[in-house]
């Protein structure tokens, strides 16, 4: 039964990551309200995370998009940060936990909703110059951190690592998914080896949820409705809110 639960809202959740984003506000709360403790929760979450980029590289790769060069710099960077992350992440556990996941979840909403407010920021960068050294240098040890939350929580990453491609490194939106979903799935590895070892990982319902997201991204792909994404995005904050106040005081 938790296997089909855990199916439905990875398929709501892959959906939600299409056409809004943020599916994992969806998954690791989900998990929590069905018994595990948060940080079994937090590493059963990885696997439908790394099934769903792994999927996305080989996608953007298909069609021609891919530049594993510089896609590499920038994982080498965000690893160490990773490593880190994900040893904190396996240790905070009962309250704690849910007290930081709440507080994680209302900056992430406020960032949905800041990001549905300004259109999504699509405007793509003109990168007509080479980056400065300076540029790099500070792109590449913001990597670091992206590695630590990533390894930590994982929850609303993009909203942070998009921004960081787009603006310091110059990168159009094209680029920014390509480098995004190839950092992403490749610490995610790292993370799900380093909570797999610490933690009892649920493989079961991990793989579950996987299959969930790997649908409802595909149904989301293949429907591109993208005049149902403020729809989506209030409902996905509503639903936030009740998770947040379950976390919090029940």
């Amino acid at each position: 039964m938790h296997a089909l639960i855990l199916f439905i809202v990875g398929l709501v959740a892959g959906f939600i990551n299409v056409m809004a984003g943020g599916g994992s506000m969806l998954t690791v709360p989900a998990m929590i309200m069905m018994g595990m403790p948060g940080p079994v929760a937090n590493g059963t979450n990885r696997i439908a995370i790394l099934f769903q980029n792994f999927v996305a590289v080989i996608t953007f790769f298909r069609k021609g998009f891919a530049d594993f060069k510089q896609s590499l710099k920038l994982l080498l960077c965000a690893i160490p940060g990773t490593v880190c992350g994900a040893l904190v992440g396996t240790e905070l556990a009962g309250t704690w936990f849910n007290r930081t996941l709440a507080i994680i979840m209302c900056v992430a909403l406020a960032l949905t909703w800041f990001k549905g407010q300004k259109n999504e920021g699509d405007q793509v960068a003109k990168n007509t110059k080479p980056l400065s050294l300076k540029r790099k240098a500070c792109g590449y040890l913001l990597m670091v951190g992206i590695g630590f939350y990533g390894g930590f929580i994982q929850i609303g990453v993009s909203l942070i690592l998009m921004p960081l491609l787009n603006r310091v490194f110059e990168m159009d939106l094209v680029r920014v998914n390509m480098h995004k979903v190839f950092v992403i799935c490749g610490y995610s590895i790292v993370a799900l080896m380093i909570f797999a070892w610490r933690v009892d990982i649920q493989w079961g319902m991990g793989v579950a949820l996987a299959a969930g997201t790997g649908a409802g991204g595909f149904l989301g792909a293949s429907l591109s409705i993208r005049h149902g994404e403020k729809w989506i995005r209030t409902l996905l904050q509503v639903v936030l809110v009740v998770f947040v106040i379950k976390l919090l005081f029940y």
